[in-house]
Order: structure tokens, then sequence, then C-alpha cells
């Protein structure tokens, strides 16, 4: 039978189904046991992949470069200052180059657009390692982490606090509709998604039932959440915006009395990372030096808590973006999808 994946592009969300999404997040667990069990999985072997990067990465860069590595394909890393993509090439003319050569292009950058682009003239699968708008391989880890710990995603309550415009917190937003998950976000008026996220997530939440709420209220916005998400207060490409995002967000902040105001005592909190949580970074110092601040959208004790599941879900886009080159790419027999849990 057909694997229903094979030969798709995953440029965001609603590419697939919330059932497809969560047959990933199981493929991705057992993927994982594979690997700690040390079992080979060369599911790609003989493939050559594209990793194009305009923006910066550690866990993207990584993740799928090793996944690549485990599932015996070769990935070519391209970086902003490698190619001539934009510059003395049309995107048209790159995609078609490189959809000649390799057999999938991961990218990571700045415009929906480009990456959407590059799947339509490419003619090979397209992976979104993040754009502005969406960050879908993030989603799959996330997701992952929470059923990793809970056993199951229906039902389960995440309040993210922070910029509640970004990319993540669209995901976030659209992802738990389509797999069920109740989502709160918690953000100032002025940093809260459009009216276009809003009815697209809802879109989805009336068929699984997940209940949305969009919130400036903190106390009302984390009662009951089982997980605590927040991000970076300015993404790549806003450090001009730290004036503004620290005055807007400093309420918004993850710290113990966020954590005891859930009222539940399996409460976990996740971050995307990077994370502003202590003075070892050039970008916190600079923060500091200007503001005064210590600790941004989480505050270190939170951080290293043993809740604070970071770590975990980091790890996670390794086994979660192997899941989605392995579907797409490989020969795999995975002939139907998994009823959500």
């Amino acid at each position: 039978m057909q694997n229903i994946f094979y030969g798709r592009s995953f440029l965001a969300e609603k590419d697939f189904t919330g059932a497809e999404l969560y047959t990933l997040i199981k493929l991705a667990e057992h993927l994982k046991e594979l690997k700690a069990q040390r079992v080979p999985h060369e599911y790609l072997k003989g493939r050559n992949i594209a990793l194009l990067f305009e923006k910066t990465s550690t866990r993207t860069r990584s993740s799928f470069t090793i996944a690549a590595n485990d599932l015996g394909a070769h990935a070519e890393f391209l970086g902003s200052h490698d190619i001539q993509f934009g510059k003395k090439e049309s995107l048209s003319d790159t995609a078609r180059v490189l959809g000649s050569m390799f057999d999938a292009i991961e990218y990571r950058g700045y415009e929906q657009q480009m990456v959407e682009a590059l799947a339509e003239e490419s003619q090979v699968p397209v992976w979104n390692g993040l754009t502005d708008s969406w960050h879908p391989t993030q989603m799959l880890a996330d997701f992952m982490t929470i059923d990793e710990i809970f056993g199951h995603l229906k039902g389960i309550k995440l309040a993210y606090l922070g910029d509640a415009r970004n990319n993540v917190a669209n995901s976030l937003l659209v992802t738990g509709a389509m797999l069920g998950v109740d989502i709160t976000l918690v953000a100032p008026s002025a940093l809260q998604p459009t009216q276009a996220v809003q009815a697209l997530a809802q879109s989805f939440a009336t068929e699984t039932g997940a209940e949305l709420v969009i919130t400036d209220d903190v106390d009302q916005g984390v009662k009951g959440a089982q997980v605590l998400y927040t991000d970076v207060w300015a993404s790549m490409g806003e450090e001009a915006a730290w004036a503004e995002r620290i005055a807007l967000l400093q309420p918004y902040q993850i710290n113990m009395t966020t954590v005891m105001k859930t009222g539940q005592a399996d409460t976990i909190v996740l971050h995307d990372l990077p994370a502003f949580h202590d003075l070892e970074t050039t970008m916190a110092q600079a923060v500091h030096q200007q503001f005064g601040l210590t600790e941004m959208e989480i505050t270190q004790d939170v951080f290293q808590a043993p809740y604070a599941k970071q770590f975990q879900q980091a790890e996670n886009r390794l086994h979660t973006i192997k899941a989605v080159m392995a579907a797409t790419l490989g020969e795999l027999f995975l002939p139907q999808t998994m009823v959500i849990q």
C-alpha cells in the first residue's frame, strides 16, 4: 500500500490533517527508541538533501543534519553567504537547479512565500525549518514532548505567554486546535494574533473540540494549565524592539508565581530556545546594561526546575524532523493515520 506522506512538502501545519500530524509524532517516538537502542534505520540511503538557511540556527540545523545522517542521506548546508539565492539568481532559478540535483530541500528564513515558491518550482519535497509566519517542525517536537510526558494530547491545556503574534504562537494555536489540545494565548492586546490566524485555528477547533482562548489576563489564562510555554520577547530581526517588548511583556514572564497560579501539581514548562534566563550571552548582557534585567521571558529558577522540559523538547526536534524526512522521502509502510489520543 502507498505511503500517504510520500512526496509531500511540509510548509505549514495545515498541509497535513491533525491525524497525520499525530501519526508523525508517533513515528518520531518510534524512531527515538530505535536510535536509543542503536538500531539502524537508513530509510533514505543514497538521497541528497539541501539545507537552505537564510537565518542562523542551532537546533534546526543540527536536527536536520543528524537526522539525514541517521537515515543514510547526505545533507548539504547552504547558508546565505554560500549561494547566489536572491542576489545573482532568482528564487525560481535557484529552486529549479536545487530540485534537479537534490531529492528534497529544507528552508529556514523569513517570508512564507519563499518556502512555498521553493516547493512549487523545485518539484521535490520542501520542509519549512522556520519562517516568520509558521514553525511546523517545532510544533511536532512540542506536542511529542507533551505526549511523552502525559501519555495523550486531547484535553491537555497549554498556556502560552509572551508575544502571541510570532510564528511560534501562530503555530501553537493552529496545531493545538488540529490535535484537540486546549490553547490559551496570554499576551497584551497589541501582541495578539491576527484575525486570519484565529479564524484558521477556530475552523480546526470546531472539528476537534479544542477550546481556544486569547486573553491579556495572566491569572485567567494560566489557571488549570498543564503546560506553560514561552518564547523570546523579540525574534530574530526584531532586536530594535527590545524597549517596547520589555515594557509590554514583563507582566507575562514565566516565574514561580506564574507556575503556582496554574493550580496544577503536574504542570510542565516548555521553551523553544534560545532563552534569556541568565546573563551568560552577549545579547542578555547588552539588554542588562540598557534595561537592568537579569532575566526576561523565563526566570532562572523555573528554567532549572525539574518540571522544565525544554531540553527534552529540544532533543525531540531531531526525532520529529527525522519522522518528517523519512515519511515524505522514504519508502516506508505508512498506509493510514492514527487516531489522536
